[in-house]
């Protein structure tokens, strides 16, 4: 008997996740329903599919949305994280298991009650990050505690990035994801964490400047800079005495210091909109936001109000990006100053079709055992194929792909809106990414905690 599993959205993350499913589809005898809005955008090969259906599916058409749910055994929602209450809905409505790699909101948290009546595994947050940072780092922590190990340091940082051999241009940096959430990362609230028993608080205009750095063997440094709230997952992951929790987002180091600019000349405000933006030229959008001279150029009135000297790197790496270009449009009808700047930012940055990219996920555990401090370092890097199969699209769809087979094989029972925290769920995943070159190493050093002079600051 055939099982069912609609895959709602065919966006950039799921090339490696209908790959998987399809070449499973003959063993764990599959029939695959991939719902999108615009299937014409999806691969003959996967289309053709002897198990493949394609469905046109409009989220918002609600008879065609829940009669494609009731018509499945389980739901895999790639949608924006905004719509998939919709989908959960209908799957508790029609009694079908759910997988999404967003984090859990509110309104899905408050039908835990119902799914859990019915049965039903509803698994959150399996993707990359969140996703493979929720298995690695509770793998580690449950590792300690069953030795008698309490943990006192947790830190996390995790970046979409540009493999070595495609890295280019002078950011270091290409989009490997969706570019407006780039674009607007570290808005929405003032991140939050802990070090050395102290809370911590950075507001958005500060983000990028408080970095933290680390090596990473065989790749380089690296700086990262603070998530909103890194103590969200304190209950979750069970670390209400650790004295430090701090997760964050990686970058190559000059990055954030660069991006910074943008922050102080407001060009990353998504709250309004722009007048005749469609027509405007790049340098009148950079103009827009700076002081009026009858006689200063856009180049020199940029240059002091960011207090940019000539030898700063900063100023190349504006110039790389083409923001005085007077020829190039906008092209966007009343966009707001963020949209703009991501349309500026994907003539630079966007991966060509032969192009690499690269994931890096890091680790650091301190704990107390037998009376001694001790400290595991875990590391990930992949990296991607092309421009369609990246890493990315690896690390998010591999684990969403595999959980949803477990959930249907009865590998995963425990029923519930969750996260994947729990053995049942992170050790066969963990174990089968393995085969797909998604594997951490680990590293025994030094426990020095967040300060080495044990200085409150």
């Amino acid at each position: 008997m055939m099982r069912k599993i609609l895959v709602i959205g065919a966006g950039k993350s799921t090339s490696f996740l209908l790959d998987y499913l399809l070449k499973k589809a003959d063993a764990e005898h599959l029939e695959i329903t991939i719902g999108d809005i615009d299937p014409s955008t999806i691969p003959a090969q996967i289309a053709n599919h002897q198990h493949c259906k394609i469905l046109s599916l409009d989220i918002f058409d609600e008879t065609g949305r829940k009669k494609a749910i009731a018509n499945t055994d389980l739901v895999i929602s790639m949608l924006p994280a905004r719509f998939h209450i919709k989908v959960a809905q209908d799957c508790v409505e029609y009694k079908k298991h759910m997988v999404t790699a967003s984090y859990v909101s509110p309104e899905m948290l408050d039908l835990d009650k119902k799914v859990k009546e019915h049965n039903l595994v509803f698994m959150n947050e399996i993707g990359l990050d969140p996703g493979l940072d929720h298995m690695s780092a509770m793998q580690v922590i449950d590792r300690i505690r069953e030795k008698g190990g309490e943990i006192i340091l947790f830190e996390s940082f995790c970046g979409g990035l540009v493999a070595p051999e495609n890295d280019n241009n002078l950011w270091n940096y290409k989009f490997t994801w969706n570019p407006r959430n780039v674009v607007l990362a570290g808005q929405g609230g003032t991140a939050k964490f802990i070090q050395e028993g102290t809370y911590k608080y950075i507001p958005y205009h500060r983000l990028f400047r408080r970095t933290e750095f680390f090596e990473i063997e065989g790749y380089g440094r690296f700086e990262g800079y603070a998530n909103r709230d890194s103590l969200n997952y304190r209950e979750a992951y069970k670390l209400q005495n650790a004295l430090t929790i701090y997760r964050g987002t990686m970058r190559r180091v000059g990055f954030s210091k660069a991006w910074n600019m943008f922050i102080e000349l407001g060009v990353t405000d998504d709250s309004y909109t722009i007048e005749n933006s469609e027509n405007m030229s790049y340098r009148e959008f950079i103009n827009l936001f700076l002081p009026y001279s009858p006689t200063d150029s856009v180049e020199l009135k940029l240059r002091h109000y960011l207090k940019i000297d000539q030898d700063d790197i900063r100023w190349d790496k504006l110039l790389e990006l083409n923001i005085f270009d007077n020829n190039k449009k906008i092209g966007i009808p009343n966009a707001t100053p963020a949209q703009a700047l991501q349309k500026i930012l994907e003539d630079s940055w966007t991966l060509k079709a032969d192009e690499k990219d690269m994931i890096v996920m890091y680790h650091k555990f301190g704990y107390k055992l037998n009376g001694h401090e001790k400290q595991i370092d875990s590391k990930l890097v992949v990296t991607g194929e092309n421009q369609t199969y990246t890493a990315m699209a690896k690390t998010v769809g591999l684990p969403v792909a595999i959980a949803a087979i477990k959930i249907l094989n009865g590998t995963i029972t425990t029923p519930g809106v969750q996260i994947p925290i729990t053995k049942e769920v992170y050790e066969p995943i963990l174990e089968e990414l393995k085969t797909y070159g998604i594997n951490f190493k680990e590293y025994e050093v030094p426990y020095l905690g967040y300060n080495p002079n044990a200085v409150v600051s």
